[in-house]
């Protein structure tokens, strides 16, 4: 039997994310692929405990201190050490190289790099943030035993950006954070005050997404005659002030925000859209362009990244840098209604590929890999 220590400080965040996402559907899946799996998960001092309901099916412990001190202090200098019933388990798991918690004697390392934008595209992180990325990502590279991205643009960043053994670098991919449900999605959408048709953007909203340039291009399309408005639909991120000071100037259409919204909800945005946009700059994956799909959703996209190697040939790309581009898509997916069933049917043949079963499969695979290299 396996034994596992699994990070979980994500849960606790107030704008979990993509790594969130990772944690809720990775653990749950890799349980039931393998039943003999014994997971332990832990986290930093928070203030407030943790909504998620699952976790309550696992063991689970508290450390004593907070994340502004263990992060740094694990990165640097891999101390403080965890608990004994922690590091004697077979395998520690650090799902971000935010912080890398540091393994027992005995113990293997696996840690999950997502993506490399504070690399890549550091003008969108704080300084902070920077410095507590490249100090994990460090030790992920000196530390680890096996080290998890989710694209092979992430795997050839990591190895074109720092001096990591190949060897030691594992593609698994990810999958859609939730199964679309068959429930009428009007009574959402009445709430939200959102009114077919419309365009839909999921994620938080902050620079690296490429907002201000969306808006533009969405007010250049409306001013052609598109009918849709734009919802972006997602929590207030780092430099959030950007995108409303766009939205204050005067423009044709309508653009609706929604804040962060539970699975439910969003799974009706995604369902009732006519069209997702997604311009992000950098993506280590793209988990919103993959619900899209999955749901039937005709998909833009950027060129860029990994997002190409997600969406393949079921989205219609862009360039991210090029409001003219991304106006004049926004209004061929809006008009063209054999455009946009093409792709939506592209989408879910292309969605069917990835599932959290399989990520759990191929995390347990280099988990049995990096033990059986004692």
């Amino acid at each position: 039997m396996t034994s596992v220590a699994f990070h979980v400080d994500q849960l606790f965040y107030q704008a979990p994310g993509g790594i969130g996402t990772y944690i809720r559907r990775l653990v749950p899946a890799m349980s039931a692929r393998d039943p003999s799996l014994e997971l332990k998960l832990f986290h930093a001092r928070f203030p407030e405990a943790s909504s998620e309901r699952w976790v309550r099916a696992y063991w689970m412990e508290e450390l004593p201190h907070g994340i502004r001190l263990l992060y740094p202090r694990w990165n640097l200098s891999a101390r403080p050490a965890l608990p004994r019933a922690l590091s004697s388990l077979d395998l520690l798991h650090a799902p971000s190289p935010a912080s890398v918690p540091p393994a027992g004697s005995n113990q293997k390392l696996i840690v999950t790099v997502h993506d490399l934008a504070f690399l890549v595209a550091p003008q969108y992180f704080p300084r902070d943030w920077r410095a507590m990325f490249r100090l994990g990502l460090r030790a992920a590279v000196r530390r680890a035993d096996a080290v998890l991205t989710p694209s092979r643009n992430t795997a050839e960043d990591l190895l074109t950006r720092t001096r990591i053994d190949p060897a030691k670098v594992f593609v698994v991919p990810l999958a859609a954070a939730s199964a679309p449900s068959e429930a009428d999605p009007s009574q959402v959408l009445s709430r939200l005050k959102v009114h077919p048709p419309y365009l839909l953007f999921v994620g938080t909203l902050e620079p690296r997404k490429n907002l201000v340039r969306l808006i533009r291009a969405y007010r250049r399309a409306a001013a052609a005659g598109v009918p849709h408005s734009l919802v972006l639909a997602g929590p207030l991120g780092w430099r959030h002030q950007q995108l409303h000071r766009e939205l204050a100037l005067r423009g044709p259409g309508e653009v609706v925000l929604t804040g962060g919204l539970p699975d439910d909800e969003l799974d009706a945005l995604y369902r009732g859209a006519a069209g997702f946009v997604y311009p992000a700059l950098y993506e280590g994956f793209g988990l919103p362009v993959l619900e899209a799909m999955s749901r039937g959703v005709p998909v833009i996209t950027s060129t860029t990244s990994s997002l190409p190697e997600v969406a393949g040939e079921a989205e219609r790309g862009v360039d991210p840098g090029s409001v003219r581009e991304l106006a004049s898509a926004i209004e061929a997916l809006a008009t063209d209604r054999a455009l946009a069933e093409k792709l939506a049917k592209r989408g879910l043949a292309r969605a069917e590929r990835f599932s959290w079963d399989e990520t759990a499969r191929q995390t347990l695979d280099v988990y049995e890999k990096v033990l059986e290299a004692k």
